[in-house]
């Protein structure tokens, strides 16, 4: 997604503080302790501060969104969707763009609903491939694998890197292996975000097929990197998203 809206705006500030409040983990560490007990207590606080605002002004739908988050990546997500979805209700606008909702509802277990809320996204963005990424995610959970494949959003304009090659990787056009060796060939490892990304989604393909220690593998790359944990806007949110992904793995036997 682009993560272009003000809406996230008080999250980001958020995660940034947080981030530096526990300094650089070593990458081996993926995610310390003292990390996790910091992003706990400060995810916590921002509900106590939105409840509080909530109370005077229950239409504030700012609020519903910055607690939203913070419930998303505490991992409650039936509360983020309770949220994100009162924010809609308050300003129907917000639905076609609210691609956050999206990735509540793929973390609550309503996959269908996710998958619709993604095709709503792509008629408000038809150029973003992360965005059909998730579409194909939340559908290929709902509908399996190949049907998800004969149904993945078409694009046809520019999009950054490495998303066009991701986008390739998930209609099985390329491996999680020709992806990065890609993103080597192009020069653009020393892009920590791009390389983000790539080990990002080629650990949630991984994961999908089937192949759980690679992927978990490739995830805790990403969730180790700083350029998401530390970054501003839409890949620190991700970040996020990808170590809710990385712990919900590493959980499951």
């Amino acid at each position: 997604m682009k993560h272009r809206s003000a809406l996230i705006a008080f999250s980001t500030i958020l995660m940034l503080a947080f981030s530096a409040a526990c300094g650089l983990a070593a990458e081996s560490d993926v995610i310390t302790e003292q990390m996790r007990t910091r992003m706990r207590a400060e995810f916590s606080q921002q509900i106590a501060d939105t409840d509080a605002v909530l109370e005077k002004d229950p239409q504030l739908v700012q609020a519903y969104s910055a607690r939203g988050d913070a419930r998303l990546f505490l991992g409650d997500f039936r509360g983020a969707v309770a949220d994100f979805e009162k924010m809609i209700a308050l300003d129907p606008k917000q639905d076609a763009p609210h691609w956050r909702l999206g990735i509540a509802y793929y973390f609550a277990g309503d996959f269908a609903k996710s998958a619709r809320q993604f095709e709503k996204y792509h008629a408000y963005d038809g150029r973003d491939r992360e965005n059909g990424i998730w579409k194909f995610l939340a559908q290929a959970k709902a509908d399996g694998i190949a049907k998800a494949r004969t149904q993945m959003l078409a694009y046809t304009r520019f999009d950054r890197d490495p998303f066009p090659s991701l986008y390739e990787m998930f209609a099985r056009k390329k491996s999680p292996d020709d992806v990065l060796a890609e993103v080597e060939k192009k020069g653009l490892t020393t892009q920590a975000e791009v390389v983000f990304f790539a080990n990002y989604y080629a650990g949630l393909i991984e994961d999908l097929l089937g192949n759980r220690a690679r992927a978990l593998e490739l995830l805790a790359k990403a969730v180790a990197s700083p350029a998401g944990r530390d970054a501003r806007g839409g890949a620190g949110y991700m970040w996020q998203v990808a170590r809710l992904h990385w712990e919900r793995l590493r959980s499951e036997k």
